[in-house]
C-alpha cells in the first residue's frame, strides 16, 4: 500500500458516511481467482471457434446450446473460489450500518458468500438457473455436475426442457427490478464508491449518473474516464485497499 493519506481520506469518507454504496466490476473478483474479460489474459483475449461475445449471446444460446455450455461450464463456472478482503469489508461495513447496497457486475455470487444482504447483480448470477419449458429452479451445482451421454446441455429433471443461466447474454436487457432498485439506492447516497471496473460495460456504467451525493471514490488499478469526475481517485489493488481501510476503522486511527 502506497498512498496512506488516501487510504486515511477513505476512511474519514466512511466515517462520516450515512448510505454508502459500492459499485463493483471484475476486478473485485480477480482476486479471489476468477477471470476477467478485458485483461490481457482475460476471457476475450483467448482463442476459441467463436468469440466470447457471440457464445455469450441469446442468439447463440439458442443455435448452438451445446457449444454455448462448452464455454460457458469450462470458463464461467469456477469452483471452489472464495470472498477476498474486499467482499468481506464490504459485508462487514453492511453489518454496521454504513453500506446500504452492493451493486455488481459480477455473476459469481461472492458478495452473498462473504455475508452481504442487499445485493443487486445486473448480469445475473451462475447460481440460477431456470427451465425455460416448466420454469422449474436449479442450482450452480446442478449445471456443474450435470451428465448426460448424448450432450453436455442441463436438461430439466421434471420435464426434460433446456435450462438457461440467470445471467443476461448479450443481446439480452438487464431485468428493470434490479435495476431500478440499484437507481434507487443510488439516489439514496451520499458516499458511492465504485470499484474494480474500467466503467466501460453500458448500460450498467451508466448508473453513475444517477449519483447525487457529496463523495465519489473511485478504486481501481489503472485509469478510469470517470476520474475526473471522482473526490477521490485510488489505484491501488482494491483488497489491499480494504484490508487497510478495515484496519484503520477498526481501530479507530486516523
Amino acid at each position: 500500500m502506497q498512498d496512506i493519506e488516501k487510504i486515511i481520506r477513505l476512511c474519514d469518507i466512511i466515517k462520516n458516511g450515512k448510505k454508502i454504496v459500492f459499485f463493483g466490476g471484475a476486478g473485485v473478483s480477480t482476486e479471489s481467482g476468477v477471470p476477467d474479460f478485458r485483461s490481457v489474459d482475460g476471457l476475450y483475449n483467448m482463442k476459441y471457434d467463436y468469440p466470447p461475445e457471440t457464445i455469450l449471446s441469446h442468439t447463440f444460446f439458442m443455435n448452438k446450446p451445446e457449444e454455448f455450455y462448452r464455454f460457458y461450464r469450462d470458463k464461467m463456472l469456477i469452483e471452489g473460489v472464495k470472498p477476498n478482503a474486499a467482499h468481506k469489508a464490504l459485508a462487514e461495513l453492511e453489518e454496521m450500518g454504513k453500506l446500504t447496497a452492493v451493486i455488481t457486475q459480477n455473476i459469481d455470487g461472492l458478495h452473498q458468500l462473504a455475508g452481504s444482504k442487499n445485493v443487486y447483480e445486473l448480469h445475473g448470477t451462475v447460481h440460477k438457473n431456470r427451465c425455460m419449458k416448466c420454469g422449474k429452479k436449479f442450482d450452480f451445482e446442478y449445471i456443474v455436475n450435470y451428465q448426460d451421454n448424448q450432450e453436455n446441455v442441463p436438461k430439466c429433471d421434471k420435464c426434460g426442457g433446456m435450462i438457461k443461466p440467470e445471467v443476461v447474454l448479450y443481446e439480452e436487457g438487464l431485468d428493470d427490478d434490479v435495476v431500478s432498485g440499484a437507481v434507487r439506492k443510488i439516489r439514496e447516497a451520499d458516499v458511492m464508491i465504485v470499484g474494480g471496473t474500467s466503467l466501460v460495460v453500458y448500460p450498467a456504467a451508466g448508473l453513475l449518473r444517477y449519483f447525487n451525493g457529496s463523495d465519489l471514490v473511485l478504486i481501481n488499478k489503472s485509469s478510469t474516464a470517470m476520474d475526473s469526475m471522482a473526490n477521490l481517485v485510488i489505484n491501488e489493488s482494491i483488497g489491499e485497499v480494504f484490508t487497510e481501510v478495515m484496519k484503520r476503522l477498526k481501530n479507530n486511527d486516523n
